[in-house]
């Protein structure tokens, strides 16, 4: 039927087709965002990891000065540092959690979107194969898979205060 084929350039599309196509289109920009908040957060982390690394270092230094050798001012200086390493791992703990939160939220959308488009291709898959094609040839593309935290990054988060026990801590 030609009333229900919108030309485009070169290539006419069925409308079905121009709605999976804009679908798979919002997911990819969806991917990209996730990936872009996911590069966030371990930016995030690694910058907390070596804010929390510096101040140890500094920390260990007045350690190893002997208590009675210490001034007023050493022992203040260390208490400050104890507070602001216990600061700082808290904020750490609270981007861990967001980031789990966030992990958890993009699932439930991956599994929502997988199963709009599992009822949207099948109806375009019936109506856009021929008696003759064969079913490998017309078959649409599955959405793109959320990426993961890239090795060397989950490798940084576990060595910082994450899965593992932290080698700065």
């Amino acid at each position: 039927d030609q009333l229900d084929i919108i030309s485009m350039a070169e290539t006419t599309m069925m409308p079905e087709e121009i709605e999976l196509e804009m679908a798979k289109i919002q997911r990819l920009r969806e991917v990209l965002v996730r990936r872009e908040s996911e590069l966030r957060f371990m930016m995030d982390d690694i910058q907390l990891c070596k804010d929390i690394m510096n101040l140890k270092k500094e920390l260990q230094s007045l350690v190893a000065i002997p208590e009675k050798e210490k001034t007023k001012m050493e022992k203040q200086r260390e208490d400050e540092l104890i507070q602001k390493i216990h600061r700082l791992v808290q904020k750490r703990d609270f981007l861990v959690d967001d980031a789990e939160v966030e992990r958890l939220r993009e699932k439930e959308e991956d599994r929502e979107m997988a199963e709009f488009l599992r009822t949207k291709l099948k109806p375009i898959d019936k109506a856009t194969q021929s008696p003759t094609s064969s079913p490998a040839e017309k078959k649409a593309e599955p959405p793109p898979s959320k990426p993961t935290i890239a090795k060397a990054g989950l490798a940084i988060i576990k060595d910082c205060c994450g899965a593992t026990q932290c080698n700065i801590m």
